[in-house]
């Protein structure tokens, strides 16, 4: 029996192989693929034929992706994965390289993968290719951002996994971050892999100066949409979800990930893949972000 692990194994290695041709064989005719945090805009592809071209159009010959440092969370949905990876990324044009952090959830039934949640570093990416200018003029060109609804918000547990997450992400709505830093142990250990130049936040103190860096940027916003995995491991979250509100007048909409460890009610460690290049680019900072590369 093929599982959901063979089939992103096979995936990568396909990737890292270069034979992008052989890619889309591995998803179902019907497959739906996602990229939240697209530049400009998040993508939805439909269809095996329209995988196939993405693969052996754009892709294929622009960069050389090396997999690495894989972590695989196998979650109570049999049938849902997610993967976090690293790719040494080569420029095919200009030779330079970097490494860049991924995160993938992926759907896969009957041996195929039926859909997908990518979310990559465009900004890495786009550098190597000398492309942060073209990043900035794609943001500043986009139409406004899609916003949806907001609901109502949902409350567990408060010491359950998904307790934990929504307290954290509705506090940072609220704007309560010296509160916020208690729902972390005192020795953690959370990183933000999209954000160039971040360091490794490990006490409370700097939790709560991250906390009010984000609340100085000026956006009010409400946590939306928010879908939660849990690992077979019972310390594992993952949750996807965005925050959206208002700019200047103009809608924003962030994509987020993050893959946390949750021990006795508090957050032990937590990868937190926030879409930086969007916030840059609404907020006109591009360059400015992609100087602490």
């Amino acid at each position: 029996m093929t599982t959901p692990r063979d089939v992103f194994t096979a995936l990568s290695d396909g990737i890292s192989e270069g034979r992008f041709a052989d890619l889309s064989a591995l998803y179902a005719e019907d497959t739906v693929v996602e990229h939240p945090q697209a530049v400009p805009r998040p993508t939805r592809i439909t269809g095996r034929a329209a995988v196939h071209e993405r693969f052996t159009g754009v892709l294929a010959g622009a960069l050389r992706l090396t997999r690495k440092n894989v972590v695989v969370h196998e979650t109570t949905d049999p049938e849902v994965i997610v993967a976090e990876y690293d790719y040494d990324a080569e420029s095919a044009e200009t030779g330079r390289t970097i490494a860049t952090a991924n995160i993938q959830v992926l759907r896969v039934r009957d041996g195929l993968i039926v859909h997908s949640r990518d979310y990559h570093d465009y900004l890495r990416l786009a550098a190597i290719r000398d492309g942060v200018d073209q990043l900035a003029k794609a943001y500043e060109q986009a139409p406004p951002r899609e916003l949806s609804p907001i609901g109502p918000r949902t409350s567990s547990d408060p010491k359950s996994r998904r307790g934990v997450f929504e307290r954290l992400v509705y506090g940072v709505s609220d704007k309560r971050g010296e509160e916020l830093a208690e729902l972390y142990a005192e020795e953690t250990h959370v990183t933000h892999p999209f954000q160039p130049g971040s360091a490794v936040v490990r006490t409370r103190e700097e939790l709560r100066a991250h906390f009010k860096q984000a609340a100085g940027l000026g956006i009010d916003f409400e946590a939306t949409d928010l879908v939660t995995y849990e690992g077979t491991d019972p310390e594992v979250l993952i949750a996807e979800f965005a925050y959206q509100g208002e700019y200047g007048g103009r809608p924003v909409r962030i994509a987020n990930i993050f893959a946390m460890r949750i021990r006795d009610g508090l957050v032990v460690e937590s990868r937190d893949y926030g879409d930086h290049l969007g916030i840059a680019g609404e907020l006109g900072r591009i360059p400015e972000l992609a100087a602490k590369l």
